[in-house]
């Protein structure tokens, strides 16, 4: 192994360090909404307020990121993000009031969504396309590692102490995370992983947007992404407090049991989803799609049973299941989005994506908690169900429409 290849690896290794924390950061806050919502008086459609406020600032700013990313050194973006959110959350301890939640969880929002566009485009430097996958489903792992590592530390500490002292842990340790790879983590050249450089003229604004739309499969990823996106949102802002409503659970078991059995499988899913991919991709432009849809469709029972199932047994059960398959889609979220993209673009398509996703999945904690207040909360969960299986089928559609031969792609990529 050369040293390049081997410090691609250990680049991944660095930004999944990262990106643990952008999950463990923003996940902390829902472990503690059990506790949040007695000591400052709040409904359930107030609370959905404060999980929708990252949502809609992280989209708003996410396509700014994007064209941003294509155009400054993305180490920079990556770790003056990191040292930003991460002096938010720390921010985040600080707060006695609705409205001072609500301010820190958007501002936080906007410190996150410069991360992906630019660690995605950096890794794909680093990786070409016989690796690509495997390189970003084992950095989309961090993304389930920090999720259970954020709940559940915000619930035990919740539980056993105060709800503000996750806050303090995760914010200084993220700061300190900032600085320790401020001189390891390296910025390589644009395009160093492909057999043709990318375009370095200056593009308007306007025309960098139409082309990461040229290619017709883009926009149905980006609409698949919202659906996705908007069942992970109500599972990640809802599932602690529906286990504490519904089963009795502890604060610290909730924020641990709504994110580890999941989150696990999902790992499991993330790297099996990633091999399976690139195995597909040798004889298929459509590879990385395919394994997606295999995702959806295979998680549709799995989360109907996690909302109508009365047991904890098979709750666990119903969470394990839809973890895996969820991993089998999200291996591939960006490597599928930079097969039809130009590669030149690539950051700017990952803030568009990330913004209509969000922008879409903004909306699911405060939709679910109002829907919870005439339906109950597992019906709601349940329903959510339907919602992979449109996309699955918008996603099958696209594949047969727009990858079925090589000659369709646009011939910048």
């Amino acid at each position: 192994m050369t040293d390049r290849v081997r410090y691609s690896w250990i680049v991944v290794g660095m930004l999944w360090f990262v990106c643990f924390f952008n999950y463990a950061d923003r996940q902390a806050i829902f472990s503690v909404f059990p506790v949040i919502k007695p000591e400052m008086h709040l409904s359930d459609v107030e609370l959905g307020v404060i999980g929708g406020a990252f949502m809609w600032v992280y989209a708003a700013s996410a396509p700014l990121a994007g064209l941003i990313g294509d155009r400054i050194s993305r180490k920079t973006l990556i770790l003056g993000g990191l040292l930003f959110w991460s002096a938010v959350t720390l921010l985040t301890a600080y707060c006695h009031t609705y409205w001072q939640l609500v301010t820190v969880r958007a501002i936080e929002g906007l410190g996150e969504s410069f991360y992906f566009p630019a660690s995605m485009s950096l890794i794909s430097d680093y990786h070409g396309k016989t690796t690509r996958s495997k390189a970003m489903s084992l950095h989309q792992s961090s993304v389930y590692a920090g999720t259970v590592a954020g709940a559940t530390l915000a619930g035990y500490l919740g539980q056993h102490y105060n709800w503000r002292a996750s806050f303090h842990i995760l914010g200084w340790g993220g700061i300190a995370l900032a600085f320790l790879l401020l001189t390891m983590l390296r910025e390589p050249l644009r395009g160093a992983s492909e057999d043709e450089a990318p375009t370095t003229t200056a593009t308007p604004l306007l025309e960098s947007i139409r082309d990461v739309f040229r290619h017709p499969m883009a926009p149905v990823l980006m609409a698949v992404f919202v659906g996705a996106n908007f069942v992970a949102a109500v599972f990640l802002t809802w599932l602690p407090s529906f286990l504490v409503r519904k089963f009795g659970l502890s604060l610290s078991m909730a924020g641990f049991s709504s994110t580890a059995y999941l989150q696990v499988a999902s790992v499991l899913g993330v790297i099996t989803g990633g091999a399976l991919a690139d195995r597909f991709v040798k004889t298929r432009p459509s590879g990385r799609m395919i394994t997606q849809a295999i995702g959806l469709f295979a998680g549709i029972p799995f989360i109907f049973l996690t909302g109508w199932t009365t047991t904890v047994y098979t709750v666990v059960l119903a969470m394990t299941g839809f973890g895996f398959f969820k991993g089998l889609y999200d291996a591939n979220i960006w490597a599928s989005l930079y097969d039809v993209v130009p590669l030149e673009r690539r950051a700017t398509a990952l803030g568009l994506m990330n913004s209509i996703g969000w922008l879409g999945a903004g909306g699911a904690p405060v939709i679910i908690a109002a829907l919870s207040e005439r339906y109950g909360m597992s019906a709601s969960i349940s329903a959510v169900s339907v919602i992979y299986l449109g996309v699955g089928l918008l996603l099958v559609g696209g594949i047969r429409l727009f990858m079925q031969a090589p000659a369709r792609v646009s011939a910048r990529l």
